[in-house]
């Protein structure tokens, strides 16, 4: 394929798509770039595997340290296991393009975006996403596209098409927008306690952009004599679907409208139907039956239809009689009930949420600045991270075994929402210096675990005493899509959200949503269904805040006895070498003598913990006398380290010195300093002055009683 070069502009900010310039082998690639960020994205299909029944789709999101400029730490000096928010990205370019390939394509297909240049203003994942779909257009492969993402921020009152690192970060609003010709297919976003009506207005700015970039798109395929590839899905088996429905369709409803089952129960009552009324009779079949021949030749086929069948009777009730299968209406919220420290000792904080049948359980634990995570190895700016979230889903959470791993994409997704969803709430550093990590690990799941998690996590760090400034709560919406009609549920569980349209997460306060997360099955949905969902969540949002707060209505104001007490203290840059000492000589000292562990940031702030109070305090107050000015007229209890035949040196603070000269040894005439004085002796001096270079010269005269009482009350406070 011959070059081209197409530009797309925002605002000013241009968004240039390059292709035939790179990757020719595979399928299709695109240099999309934006400043003076550029991202490769290439889409490669490869043949189908036997056996598939479902779409092999991989994503995979690369980041190169070189792209910044930088050479990786760690021994091997090259990139690893990529870090959270690579994986973050690559969800977030799998999740609006999954919708669009058609239900029936069975093909390997592979998507790679690898950033190979990065300004550190312009963020490189919504310029993967629309890449993706670029390079997806370009193989040939079958998509029901263009698609296309931008990010909006709000700045002040305005908002802004793909904003820089730093607009986001001092804007109250990070949302990003993925949409097709046919709708909105995927939105993300953490807002700082936004409004509904603000947030729909950001949606449906972003969409506008992104219809931009749809027919950016178009004008590139007409411009290279290309076409959007259709591929006619292959014929459905109507003798089996027929057999199905007419053996299966009474009992299925049966099920569905026995609103007392659980979903153990339910899912045990199908697979018995399934049993019963279909392989046992096709068993019973002659071997050259036309139905025994294709479920043999498919051992694939009977288990789709026989979902598909469930699938579309289970919508059918929902539309036809807006009834769900476990008797809800459609907006009504599952029974809740929450406790707060139910772990004894050691565990700072603790909340057991559960919806219906989905239970979580969040722990809060609150550590030093030293705890914090450092995220030098990745392209963004954030340097660290304060708050952790981090989210577990044991196979037992389903009553399944299998081998559980390190956290996969969905474990670190739902995390990372969860953890944008408390962000807006959580104290300033300046005033609770803590570093807070809440685990929040699902112990049952019948849909909306995250959202469990949110509201989790929120009374964990309550019960720890994290005074946060408003609790937060969340709830999962569904729908159900059957031609024109729509209805919007709330509070979905595990089968709603397997056999339904959407996944609509929303997470806030009750003064307004903090982060929230949309997902699609089908190819687009209008702004009117979208507005409509985010007003259904408030009032279940708000449902379930109160049944939290009944439980715990406040952080508690006092924390666990197990967790470090801090205390800070601001010193001179300049100070802190003279703090840690060579080798960290005296930093260790200070830990020695009084069991509290000590942090220095860049900037000079110091954070002292320990588990009990005292001992933090004496730490901080040995780092501050090392550090505070000495002024003239202070009285100390020093130590003399070292004598001279002109006088002795004595230390008056930790790391700080001065000389008494002989003179100003006593009243009289002093022959030899030995005479007064030896090394180790404490002593009470004045500070006489301090020259201009900085040199201390003290006294023994002139001290009252009682400078020399208020000095060793102070010396002894130290010693404690």
């Amino acid at each position: 394929m011959e070059e081209f070069d197409k530009a797309i502009s925002f605002d000013g900010r241009d968004i240039r798509l390059k292709v035939g310039l790179l990757a020719p082998q595979a399928g299709g690639s695109v240099l999309i770039q934006s400043g003076e960020t550029a991202v490769l994205v290439t889409a490669t299909r490869a043949k189908g595997r036997e056996g598939i029944d479902f779409l092999p789709l991989i994503v995979d999101y690369e980041e190169r340290l070189y792209a910044a400029g930088r050479i990786p730490g760690g021994f091997l000096r090259r990139e690893g296991r990529p870090p959270e928010k690579a994986v973050l990205t690559s969800r977030l370019i799998d999740r609006p393009l999954r919708p669009l390939f058609p239900s029936w394509l069975r093909d390997d297909v592979q998507i790679v975006a690898t950033t190979l240049s990065m300004d550190e203003e312009v963020p490189p994942d919504v310029l993967a996403v629309t890449g993706a779909s670029v390079a997806v257009l370009l193989a040939g492969i079958p998509f029901y596209g263009p698609m296309a993402a931008v990010r909006v921020g709000l700045v002040g009152d305005d908002f802004i098409i793909n904003p820089t690192y730093r607009e986001i970060r001092d804007g109250d609003l990070d949302l990003v927008v993925a949409g097709s010709p046919d709708g909105i297919v995927m939105v993300e976003a953490g807002a700082n306690q936004l409004p509904e009506q603000d947030i729909i207005e950001a949606i449906d700015f972003g969409y506008e952009a992104v219809l931009d970039l749809i027919e950016a798109q178009n004008k590139l395929l007409e411009e290279l004599g290309l076409n959007i590839v259709t591929e006619d899905a292959p014929p459905v088996n109507e003798e089996v679907v027929q057999f199905i429905s007419d053996r299966t369709t009474e009992d299925i409803k049966k099920v569905l409208s026995q609103y007392d089952l659980d979903k153990t129960a339910r899912d045990l009552a199908l697979d018995e139907i399934k049993a019963a009324k279909l392989t046992k009779e096709i068993e019973t079949l002659a071997e050259d039956h036309p139905i025994k021949v294709a479920v043999t030749e498919n051992g694939n086929l009977l288990d789709g239809l026989f979902k598909n069948q469930t699938k579309k009777l289970m919508r059918s009730q929902i539309v036809e009689d807006g009834v769900r299968v476990d008797g809800r209406k459609l907006d009504e919220v599952r029974p809740i009930s929450c406790r707060v420290g139910i772990l004894p000792r050691r565990v700072h904080g603790s909340g057991l949420f559960r919806r219906g049948l989905t239970q979580v359980l969040s722990l809060a634990t609150l550590g030093t600045p030293g705890d914090a995570q450092d995220l030098g190895d990745d392209l963004h700016p954030q340097d660290e991270k304060r708050y952790l979230h981090h989210y577990n889903f044991p196979p037992f959470s389903v009553g399944e075994t299998k081998p559980m791993r390190s956290p996969g994409r969905r474990e670190i997704g739902h995390g990372a929402l969860a953890e944008r969803a408390m962000l807006p709430v959580l104290p300033h550093k300046d005033y609770f210096p803590y570093v807070i990590r809440v685990v929040s690990e699902v112990l049952s799941s019948n849909g909306s675990t995250s959202m469990g998690s949110v509201c989790g996590s929120t009374l964990a760090l309550m019960d720890a005493g994290v005074p946060i400034s408003k609790p937060v709560s969340g709830a999962a919406m569904g729908l159900i899509k059957e031609g024109e009609e729509v209805r919007i549920l709330t509070d979905i569980q595990g089968i709603e959200d397997f056999l339904g349209d959407m996944d609509f997460k929303v997470a806030g306060t009750e003064d307004g949503i903090t982060a929230l997360q949309m997902d699609m099955k089908i190819t687009g949905l209008s702004m009117e269904t979208v507005k409509e969902a985010i007003e259904q969540a408030k009032p279940a949002r708000l449902h379930i805040l109160n049944k939290m707060l009944e439980t715990l209505p406040r952080p508690r104001l006092e924390m666990s006895p197990y967790a470090p007490r801090l205390l800070t203290l601001k010193i001179n840059p300049d100070q802190i070498g003279m703090v840690i000492g060579p080798g960290g000589k005296t930093i260790k000292g200070i830990t020695e003598k009084t069991g509290a562990k000590v942090d220095i940031a860049d900037d000079g702030t110091v954070t002292i913990s320990a588990l009990e109070a005292s001992k933090a305090e004496r730490a901080k107050m040995l780092i501050y006398n090392m550090t505070r000015k000495l002024d003239e007229g202070d009285v100390y209890v020093g130590k003399v380290t070292r004598i001279i035949q002109i006088g002795a040196f004595v230390e008056v603070l930790p790391g700080k010195e001065g000389m008494i000269h002989i003179s100003q040894l006593a009243e009289g005439r002093v022959e030899k300093v030995e005479d007064e004085l030896a090394v180790g002796d404490e002593v009470l001096v004045k500070v006489r002055d301090i020259d201009k270079l900085g040199r201390i010269n003290l006294t023994r005269l002139g001290i009252h009683p009682e400078e020399a009482v208020a000095a060793r009350e102070a010396a002894a406070q130290l010693q404690r």
